[in-house]
C-alpha cells in the first residue's frame, strides 16, 4: 500500500474536487490546496472526526447543514449571474453541482445539449439528468439516449405526458392539430406539464439554451436567474433555480468542444437537423438558414419556443426586440421596428393595392410579393437577396413587391395570401388569379430566379 507521502498532489486535488453532494460533511486527513484556490466557494472547517463527541459531533453535523440551506437561500442570482457572466460552462457546472449536489438535474433532449452532460462528467461530481419523451421523438433519438446513458454510466430519468390528456387531445383534434391551430396545445400536454411536474422535484435545473439559439426570444437570458415560469421542490415563487450555462456560447463553439472531446451525439444532424425536437414537428435545415427554422416551420419566428422557456417571451415585448438591431418599438401589441426591403425596385405595397392584384385576372406584368414582418429574423437574413433580386429584375418585366403582412394585416394574409409563417413568397402570373406560394426554404438569388423563370 502507498504511504500518505506517496500520494500526488493532483489525487488530492481530484479528491476534494469529487466530494460529497452539497450539504453533506467530509472528513479529511489533509487539507489538498491552500485556502487561495478556494476562493469564491465556502470553505469547510474540517475535523478529526475523533475529536467530537457523539452529541456533539451530531450538533456539528446538523449546524453545517442548516448552515449550508441558509446560504443557498440567501444567494443573490442576479448577482451571481453578473460575476459568472465570463466563466467558462465548466466553471458555471461545477458552481451549479457543488450549491445543489442532488437537487439538481441536467435537461437533456437528445440533441447538442449532450454537451451539458460532457461538462457535468468532467467536474467529477455526482449528476442527475432528465428527459421529457413525449411519444412522438425520432428514433435516432431513442437510439441516442441509450447510448448516452452507456457512454456515461448514467440512467436517464424520464418524464412522460399524462395518457388521459393525450388521448383527450387526439380522439378530438387528431394526430396533427398543430398543423392547423399552432403547437401550443399540443406541446402543453406533452412536454410543459410532464416538465412542470418533473420540476416539483428538483430545486434547480440545467438547461442548454443559448443566446444565438434564437434572438428574438433567448437574447438576454443569463447564466443564471430565478426561473420565471416553474415552481421546486419548496413549492412557490423563487423555489426553482435555472442554470444556462452555455447562454454566451456560439453554436459552433458546442461542436468544436463535442468534436474535441468526442462526445456522441444524435445521428439526425448528419442529416441536416440542428435543432431536434418531436419528428413531426422538426425538420432538417439549409445552409445559411437559422437553427430553429427546422422547428414548427408553419409559425411565425417569434413564436418558435415549445413553453418549457416560456418565461423568455414575456420578456420579448419589454425589450422591444432589442436583439435584432433594428431599433423596435412596439404599439398596441405590434412591432413598429424600422422598415425592411427599402430599395426604389421594391413596390411597397397597401392593402388595397394587394386586394387590387388579387382581383386582376390579366396582369400586365407578373409580380412576385414578399409577405413580411420587419421583425422577423427570418425576414431580415433574406433581404439582401430580395433586394439584389429586385434589381436584377427592374426593366425585364416581373414586378418586385412587398406587403407587410403582420399585427392587424395578419388574418387577411393567412385567408387570402396563404401566409403560413414569415416570411411567405408568392408569385402573380399574368394570366392567373390565384398566386402561386414558392414552396422552398432556399430563399437565395438563383432560387428565387429559378422559380420565377419556370413561371414566367
Amino acid at each position: 500500500m502507498a504511504s500518505a507521502s506517496a500520494i500526488s498532489s493532483h489525487a488530492i486535488v481530484q479528491r476534494e474536487l469529487r466530494g460529497g453532494k452539497a450539504g453533506s460533511v467530509r472528513q479529511f486527513d489533509m487539507v489538498a490546496a491552500p485556502a487561495e484556490a478556494l476562493s469564491g466557494r465556502r470553505r469547510w472547517a474540517v475535523r478529526p472526526a475523533q475529536a467530537l463527541e457523539p452529541r456533539r459531533k451530531m450538533e456539528s453535523v446538523a449546524a453545517t447543514v442548516t448552515e449550508e440551506k441558509e446560504e443557498v437561500s440567501e444567494v443573490s442570482y442576479e448577482q451571481l449571474a453578473k460575476e459568472m457572466e465570463h466563466a467558462s460552462p465548466l466553471a458555471i457546472i461545477d458552481r451549479a453541482l457543488e450549491m445543489f449536489g442532488d437537487d439538481i438535474a441536467i435537461a437533456f433532449s437528445g440533441a447538442e445539449d449532450v454537451a451539458l452532460i460532457e461538462y457535468a462528467h468532467l467536474t467529477g461530481r455526482p449528476f442527475r439528468v432528465f428527459s421529457l419523451d413525449t411519444g412522438r421523438l425520432n428514433p435516432e433519438t431513442y437510439q441516442f439516449f441509450d447510448v448516452v446513458e452507456k457512454h456515461y454510466g448514467i440512467h436517464i430519468e424520464y418524464m412522460f405526458p399524462d395518457s388521459v390528456e393525450v388521448q383527450a387531445l387526439v380522439r378530438t383534434k387528431g394526430l396533427f392539430s398543430f398543423y392547423e391551430d399552432g403547437h401550443q396545445e399540443c406541446c402543453r400536454v406533452r412536454k410543459v406539464r410532464p416538465l412542470r411536474r418533473a420540476l416539483k422535484g428538483f430545486k434547480a435545473w440545467i438547461t442548454g439554451q443559448r443566446k444565438d439559439q434564437s434572438p428574438g426570444t433567448r437574447a438576454n437570458i443569463p447564466v443564471v436567474q430565478v426561473d420565471p415560469s416553474f415552481e421546486g421542490l419548496d413549492g412557490g415563487a423563487g423555489s426553482l433555480i435555472k442554470w444556462n450555462p452555455v447562454a454566451n456560447v456560439d453554436g459552433k463553439d458546442i461542436w468544436n468542444f463535442l468534436r474535441t472531446m468526442d462526445v456522441p451525439v444524435n445521428s439526425l444532424h448528419s442529416q441536416g437537423y440542428v435543432s431536434i425536437g418531436c419528428e413531426p414537428c422538426t425538420r432538417p435545415v439549409l445552409p445559411g438558414q437559422h437553427e430553429r427554422e427546422g422547428r414548427w416551420w408553419w409559425e411565425d419566428a417569434k413564436a418558435k419556443e415549445c413553453g418549457l422557456h416560456k418565461g423568455n417571451i414575456s420578456q420579448e415585448n419589454s425589450q422591444n426586440h432589442a436583439a435584432n438591431g433594428k431599433g423596435a418599438v412596439t404599439v398596441n401589441g405590434v412591432s413598429n421596428i424600422s422598415d425592411i426591403f427599402s430599395t426604389q425596385a421594391i413596390v411597397n405595397l397597401t392593402r388595397p393595392g394587394i386586394e387590387n392584384l388579387l382581383k386582376l385576372e390579366n396582369r400586365k406584368e407578373p409580380w412576385l410579393v414578399v409577405l413580411y414582418a420587419p421583425w422577423c429574423q427570418f425576414c431580415q437574413a433574406m433581404e439582401s437577396s430580395y433586394v439584389e433580386l429586385a434589381e436584377k429584375l427592374h426593366g425585364s418585366g416581373v414586378k418586385v413587391g412587398k406587403f407587410r403582412a403582420d399585427g392587424e394585416q395578419k388574418p387577411f394574409a393567412k385567408q387570402e395570401l396563404q401566409l403560413g409563417s414569415f416570411p411567405t413568397i408568392l408569385f402573380f402570373p399574368n394570366h392567373a388569379s390565384r398566386p402561386i406560394k414558392y414552396p422552398s426554404e432556399s430563399r437565395d438569388v438563383d432560387s428565387l430566379l429559378a422559380f420565377i423563370n419556370a413561371l414566367r
